[in-house]
């Protein structure tokens, strides 16, 4: 998922035999997770906006943290582990060749309103995705369903158009959210500020600057729910206000929105006693890439992004712009995910190598200095996006080699701005929709891919993604990914910069975040409480 959202790392349970289920709820499928909660209520803060509540449309971090609450999945993905487990399914598996999978729904399943929920409203919820088909909406996760079937109100089965391995990862995510046929149109979006799911919170309300959770009494899953109800305010990209909050206490915990430097502030603050607040740190995947327009006159000589990739200090973004917030990714895999390499670590080494940048260029017949323009947006992948980019172009430059500045613009001229080939070098950050590498890969590149760099590659397309979506065992895709990444380090279509960690600052007395940041990217409210 862009982070537009985005959201989101070892092998999958998918990789099973032909009719193997793909795990398996209790013996009469009445799980944990039916009671009123227990502890106190919470008030959170959060950056970032919720853009849809509608699962049809939302395809963004805020929009998939009301989705993973509100709503039930068939699979969803526990906390701590990247294998989906069933959910309101009881039981779900891939059988003939990945192209069929089968569930059945747990018993007593019902909405928050009361409404039973059957097989129906699993085949209504994902075929009004694909009717909808919203640009700001998950349709794309789902492509590879042909048909479903329901052949009782408890049985759902998915045919598939070609092998899907990752199928059961993509509908643990927001876009398998299951909605109550009788509440959401199967032709349009659903308007007003509800949301019906059967999930183990209700959405009570939801205004501009806050949205109201209550436990929800009707609830049937997995989840056991350690408070009873989260406020979550809306602080709309203000990082200063959502740290004054926090620190006033008018907030309990802070998710997704403090800087950089706050974060490093805070936690020295808390190291030395002085500040009843404490950051924790989860991992993540997510990354951010500098992208070349293979159409662009200067940007698609590839001597050009090889010598780019010989120029990057990853070491010194991570220290100096983002405070140890990230890692250096030497590979467009994070680390953490099923088949990730150190790609160009091995290609153009760890540190910047002026030299070898010069002879590239050299040898192409570019004698003189490279002039580049980087593109950014100030906000949408993080505050530090800019500054990051200012770092790039200062290191271009002092190899000599480059003349290199940096333009922002604001989120919808700069996507439209990509989308007509404008730009040469620009940003793209992305946090995965599922934990496994086929979504660090398969949206990148061919035709109608979400970097919109005009790159393909035949044996990427045509041979690698195809083989390891079909591989039900998914440490069998190991040598596949680690091809692909090689020929995008030869080709440089994109450099790798860094690789996110997951924070959330919480005040004294808050316990259980740590089950809530994890590489799934699902927030999972039930986890935290409040002393």
């Amino acid at each position: 998922m862009q982070i537009r959202k985005p959201w989101l790392t070892a092998p999958l349970a998918a990789g099973l035999s032909a009719g193997l289920l793909v795990g398996c709820g209790t013996s009469d499928g009445s799980d944990a997770g039916q009671n009123a909660g227990t502890g106190k209520g919470i008030v959170m803060g959060m950056s970032d906006e919720i853009k849809a509540i509608d699962p049809a449309s939302g395809y963004d971090p805020g929009s998939w943290l009301l989705f993973n609450n509100v709503f039930q999945s068939l699979m969803a993905f526990p906390k701590g582990s990247s294998e989906p487990e069933p959910e309101a399914a009881r039981s779900c598996a891939l059988d003939k060749g990945s192209t069929v999978y089968r569930c059945t729904l747990r018993d007593g399943l019902t909405f928050s309103n009361g409404n039973e929920l059957t097989s129906k409203d699993v085949k209504h919820s994902f075929e009004r995705i694909l009717k909808i088909n919203d640009p700001a909406g998950p349709a794309v996760m789902l492509s590879t369903i042909k048909s479903i079937e329901t052949p009782d109100d408890k049985q759902v089965v998915f045919h598939l158009t070609v092998p899907d391995a990752t199928f059961p990862s993509k509908i643990a995510s927001g876009a398998g959210s299951i909605v109550d046929h009788r509440e959401y149109p199967a032709d349009k979006l659903r308007t007003g500020n509800k949301a019906i799911g059967s999930g183990p919170y209700r959405l009570d309300s939801y205004e501009k600057d806050q949205a109201v959770f209550a436990v929800n009494a009707n609830y049937r899953g997995t989840a056991e729910v350690q408070n009873t109800g989260m406020t979550l305010k809306l602080f709309h990209g203000d990082q200063k206000a959502l740290g004054d909050a926090l620190k006033k206490g008018s907030i309990d915990l802070a998710y997704r929105g403090l800087d950089a430097k706050e974060l490093a502030e805070t936690e020295a603050a808390a190291l030395d006693g002085k500040h009843p607040v404490q950051p924790i740190e989860g991992s993540s995947a997510e990354v951010h890439h500098l992208v070349f327009n293979m159409k662009d006159p200067v940007a698609g000589n590839v001597a050009v992004r090889r010598a780019v990739a010989h120029l990057v200090d990853r070491d010194a973004l991570v220290h100096d712009v983002y405070r140890s917030t990230a890692t250096p990714l030497y590979s467009i895999i994070p680390a953490g995910i099923t088949g990730h390499n150190t790609a160009f670590f091995n290609r153009y080494g760890g540190s910047p190598q002026p030299d070898k940048a010069k002879k590239v260029l050299r040898a192409a017949g570019i004698k003189d200095k490279v002039k580049l323009t980087l593109w950014a947006t100030p906000t949408r992948y993080g505050p530090a996006t800019v500054d990051e980019f200012k770092a790039l172009a200062a290191q271009l430059n002092s190899s000599g080699l480059f003349t290199a500045d940096v333009k922002s613009v604001q989120q919808e001229q700069y996507e439209k701005d990509i989308a007509a080939g404008k730009y040469g070098v620009y940003v793209k950050g992305w946090i995965p929709d599922y934990p496994d590498p086929e979504n660090f890969t398969q949206p990148f590149f061919g035709k109608g891919n979400v970097l919109s760099n005009n790159y393909e590659n035949a044996e990427i397309t045509g041979k690698i993604l195809p083989a390891t979506a079909a591989a039900a065992g998914r440490g069998a895709t190991a040598d596949d990914f680690d091809r692909l990444q090689n020929v995008v380090a030869e080709d440089v279509p994109i450099i790798p910069l860094w690789q996110g960690k997951q924070y959330a600052v919480a005040r004294d007395g808050i316990t259980g975040l740590e089950w809530t940041l994890d590489s799934s990217t699902v927030f999972r409210f039930w986890e935290i409480s409040k002393n």
